[in-house]
């Protein structure tokens, strides 16, 4: 049995002066992992960092087909990752220095959190389609939970663990009329799996130190290893990527709100309620990608749909109450 251990508050994201670590390097050993500093009911401040990383990254997909019409996959990640670290590095909090003891632990994000699911997902879905895609995204949250049942042996509590099966049948209905579109074939599910079990490892593991350290120099820094990481894939598809404004400008936006602002306020998110809770997000973005579709591109609504939303909402709700988790 572990015994929760009281964490600082998540360090602002906002600018203003760069915050100075206050850990005991004797007491402070990583990893501990997923638990956060709010262990009760959302309070108004986190249901709104999670309503605004599910609007951002609900709407990522229309940012990314623009897109694709022009650039390569590869092409995309890197500027995504690079633009969005642009965006935090020119905030002050973000240079805080990080201890070098803690820099593995980074290369391991850059890929995991980054490099690894932004190059699987567009790569998935040349065998896949859309639907299907959003659906095995939605087993985040259930991975994420088992992840930190792996490493950390906490365990979540019995309504937020009906939220999660909630969710996850919720969103299933959601995608449910879509998945007779297309084929679909082994390898795309592999690929959509392990870009989510990437990010479920990824969100665990980051927990800690967005609690040492706070979210932008961590980001930041993580976001440079994938850089790092993606530069080759990005090479090889420069010759067949046409930079043309429109796609551009669309990648501009998706890195400096998608893979800046969203992963900054979720990393906040992680630290207030913790990891398991904050991943439910991947529940409600394709409410968000509906609406879209439905607003912009004249998709039709599917009955299935709108039970699929009623369910993810109280899912969301239930794995937002008050319960702490057995250990």
């Amino acid at each position: 049995m572990t015994t929760p251990v009281d964490e600082p508050p998540a360090a602002p994201i906002g600018p203003g002066p760069a915050p100075t670590p206050t850990v005991d390097p004797a007491t402070d050993r990583l990893p501990r992992t997923a638990a956060g500093t709010n262990a009760g009911a959302f309070a108004p401040t986190d249901w709104g960092l999670l309503a605004a990383c599910t609007l951002i990254w609900g709407s990522s997909f229309y940012f990314m087909a623009i897109g694709l019409r022009a650039l390569e996959p590869g092409v995309i990640t890197f500027l995504r990752v690079m633009f969005g670290a642009l965006a935090l590095g020119a905030l002050p909090a973000s240079r805080t220095r990080v201890r070098r003891e803690d820099w593995p632990r980074l290369v391991v994000l850059g890929a995991t959190w980054m490099a690894i699911p932004f190059t699987m997902f567009p790569l998935a879905q040349q065998w896949i389609d859309s639907s299907l895609t959003g659906m095995l995204n939605a087993a985040m949250p259930v991975l994420t939970a088992i992840v930190a049942l792996l490493i950390a042996r906490q365990l979540p509590g019995p309504a937020q663990a009906v939220g999660l099966a909630v969710g996850l049948a919720g969103t299933i209905a959601i995608g449910w009329d879509g998945l007779g579109d297309g084929g679909s074939t082994a390898l795309g599910v592999v690929l959509v799996f392990v870009a989510v079990s990437s990010y479920a490892v990824s969100v665990n593991i980051a927990v800690p130190l967005q609690h040492r350290y706070g979210s932008l120099p961590i980001l930041v820094r993580i976001q440079l290893v994938a850089m790092v990481l993606t530069a080759p894939f990005a090479a090889a598809g420069l010759p067949d990527s046409r930079f043309e404004l429109r796609p551009v400008l669309a990648i501009v936006v998706l890195g400096v709100f998608g893979t800046g602002l969203a992963f900054a306020v979720m990393g906040t998110l992680m630290g207030r309620v913790g990891a398991t809770r904050a991943s439910v997000t991947t529940y409600l973005m394709p409410i968000v990608s509906i609406a879209l579709g439905a607003a912009l591109l004249d998709e039709a609504v599917h009955p299935a749909a709108v039970v699929g939303t009623v369910l993810v909402l109280v899912g969301a709700w239930l794995v937002s109450r008050a319960e702490r988790a057995a250990t």
